[in-house]
């Protein structure tokens, strides 16, 4: 089968094998690339956004009524199940108003998908000097919290 005649993801699936084997030869370290750029497109197909140019410091997509949204992704793995989200930078400058983060299992299957707004974040991220970031876990109470929605099923229609 040629390239150009694969789904989407069947080739994340193919550069996920290539990648892992690149991994067991010492090449690449992790297993997380395209996987911001393929959820930022993902989430802003499914919620109508606008993105941003990747310099934009703060937020990925912007809704046509001007809610800035910030868009994590994260891949868990048989060798590292953690749902820590990459670091949240300058939290506290309110750059973007909602955070939408989207988990996946080691075949690029949707697990979670979640969008919060940017007040629940501060409850739950734990501030890392040393990265001057704030860190994000999506497990525990988090899951729970009625502001948090569910969003699954629009990324997955």
């Amino acid at each position: 089968m040629q390239l150009k005649e694969m789904g989407t993801k069947e080739l994340l699936q193919l550069q996920a094998s290539i990648t892992k084997e690149l991994k067991t030869r010492g090449v690449v370290r992790t297993h997380n690339n395209p996987l911001g750029d393929y959820t930022e497109w993902l989430v802003a197909n499914a919620l109508d956004l606008k993105l941003e140019a990747n310099s934009k410091v703060g937020f990925d997509g912007i809704s046509k009524t001007g809610i800035r949204v910030q868009i994590k992704g994260r891949r868990v793995t048989s060798t590292n199940n953690s749902r820590q989200l990459s670091a949240i930078r300058k939290y506290n400058d309110k750059d973007f108003d909602e955070l939408v983060a989207v988990i996946y299992n080691e075949e690029f299957d949707i697990i979670e998908a979640l969008q919060m707004p940017h007040s629940v974040i501060g409850e739950y991220a734990k501030y890392r000097e040393h990265l001057n970031a704030h860190i994000l876990i999506l497990k525990g109470p988090i899951l729970s919290d009625p502001r948090v929605k569910c969003i699954k099923h629009l990324i997955c229609s």
